[in-house]
């Protein structure tokens, strides 16, 4: 339903005092007196768009009175610059089509929980949250590609359906395959390996699952990850590809998207910082820090911010619940509903944070050399940094059999986690490869996994050895941490979940 004078919204700008028609659906409207306020959504923005009595038909006047939220229109009129308005630009109306009325759209701007937004998520695409998501989505997607396209790195597209465990034998996710059980990919890496002996640089970027049992807000079953393989690389040249890799990631989305940060909430300042180098810190290091004086001060601190941050929360809501008795205009009224649902969210999040302070605290006081860090130490490392962190050498019973052992110290491999800052923890994991026969038959041995399994896997060693490595960084939380999202559900179209698949 357009012509030739149909534009996007966010090509307003080039339009000034000029007429056009805008195709879209109806965010919300307001009518006041003579004149109506209807905000327009056409998947690029939005735009007000102001209707007085009599520049339309009465009858079409009326109907724009009781048109339902989501109804498709076509508008036209003349465009005005207007700092004020969202966007920066208004129109004003000469003429409207209504395509198709909506009555009852059901996520409204009231409340709504979780469960039910999950439900409607073909519908929740709309809200502005999860549009400024998933065009910040859309760029670090694109981010990615453009890193390893234009540095000399060639995509790969390894399976899906594989016969090799790459990570935690005990959260694959098994298929029937004609037959024969197969299970789901957890990382496309040994694959790259073999690639990585062609190409040099190489890449994959896909869907890659995991059935953990976890429900916490870091856990997907699905989500997609982008990872790296080169060869003729050591543990510290991973680690300045990793930074740079992300470095970049931030500043394109920070260049293409900073109204879509300023809408989520992101901390842009926070963002701004991410540049080389990150932090570096050894496990053993990072164990020290757990297990010492810093991080009990740390968090004593945090639980002291947190109280009182519940106490302000507290008197924000009573004043603005004693508030909603009194006579004021709807816009009002529903300005206060939607700071009290934002509010309310946020003092739940406070007592969640609140009730797991002490927790951290014992969990890290007991840590002992030897163990994964778990959530809860990521988090706290995390939150004590201001820019990422690396932390290096982890030990070898705890990790994957195909990192390379530290050859002057043979408790640990060469290996390394990126946690985020603010507390969002791991975004990627990464290792330098075992290059030696002998030592990666052992360890297939030592994790009770089948050697002719792996049969193909051990020729890269017999066949022109190399050191060799490479990461993998999770979409989904890396588009958390941007977008200080707590939640990841939030950060992929159609979330896969322990307990949630709805569509």
């Amino acid at each position: 339903m357009t012509n030739n004078n149909t534009v996007y919204i966010d090509q307003l700008k080039h339009h000034v005092e000029k007429e056009v028609t805008l195709a879209g659906w109806l965010y919300r409207g307001r009518a006041s007196g003579k004149v109506q306020f209807l905000i327009v959504r056409d998947g690029t923005g939005l735009c007000q768009c102001v209707v007085e009595k009599g520049k339309i038909a009465d009858e079409l006047f009326d109907q724009l009175k009781h048109l339902g939220q989501e109804s498709s229109l076509s508008v036209t009129g003349t465009v005005r610059a207007d700092e004020r308005s969202v966007g920066g630009h208004e129109l004003a109306i000469t003429g409207v089509q209504i395509v198709a009325p909506a009555e009852g759209y059901p996520i409204t701007p009231k409340a709504h929980g979780i469960d039910f937004l999950l439900k409607h998520r073909h519908l929740h695409f709309r809200s502005q949250q999860q549009w400024c998501i998933g065009k910040v989505r859309h760029t670090v997607v694109d981010a990615i590609r453009r890193f390893y396209n234009d540095n000399g790195f060639t995509l790969i597209d390894t399976p899906i359906f594989t016969t090799v465990v790459g990570e935690d034998q005990t959260s694959l996710f098994e298929v029937d395959y004609f037959g024969n059980p197969l299970h789901l990919t957890q990382t496309g890496q040994l694959y790259l390996e073999s690639a990585a002996m062609s190409y040099g640089r190489v890449y994959c970027f896909g869907p890659t699952f995991r059935a953990e049992k976890s429900k916490t807000r870091r856990h997907l079953t699905e989500f997609w990850m982008v990872e790296p393989e080169v060869a003729f690389i050591d543990l510290d040249g991973l680690l300045e590809l990793a930074e740079n890799f992300v470095s970049y990631i931030v500043e394109r989305v920070l260049q293409d998207n900073r109204s879509e940060l300023e809408t989520l909430g992101a901390d842009i300042p926070m963002l701004e910082r991410i540049k080389p180098p990150f932090y570096r810190l050894t496990y053993t290091e990072a164990v020290d820090i757990l297990t010492g004086p810093k991080a009990k001060e740390f968090l004593a601190q945090e639980l002291s911010e947190l109280q009182s941050e519940k106490q302000t929360t507290e008197a924000r809501i009573a004043e603005l619940e004693q508030q909603q008795g009194g006579q004021m205009k709807q816009w009002k009224k529903d300005k206060i509903a939607a700071e009290l649902i934002d509010l309310r969210s946020a003092l739940a999040e406070i007592d969640t944070r609140i009730e797991n302070n002490p927790k951290h605290a014992r969990l890290a006081a007991d840590f002992r050399w030897g163990k994964d860090l778990g959530g809860s130490d990521e988090t706290i490392i995390s939150k004590m940094h201001d820019k990422p962190v690396f932390v290096t050498h982890y030990p070898k019973a705890a990790k994957a059999f195909y990192m390379k052992s530290d050859r002057e110290d043979e408790r640990v491999v060469e290996n390394f986690d990126m946690l985020a800052p603010a507390g969002f923890g791991e975004i990627i994991g990464g290792s330098v490869r075992e290059d030696d026969y002998d030592r990666l038959l052992a360890r297939v041995h030592d994790q009770g996994l089948k050697p002719e399994t792996y049969d193909w896997y051990l020729d890269l060693r017999k066949y022109g050895s190399v050191p060799h490595g490479g990461f993998g960084l999770g979409v989904e939380r890396t588009l958390a941490w941007i977008a200080s999202e707590k939640h990841i559900r939030q950060c992929i179209p159609f979330p896969r979940m322990r307990d949630k698949v709805y569509i």
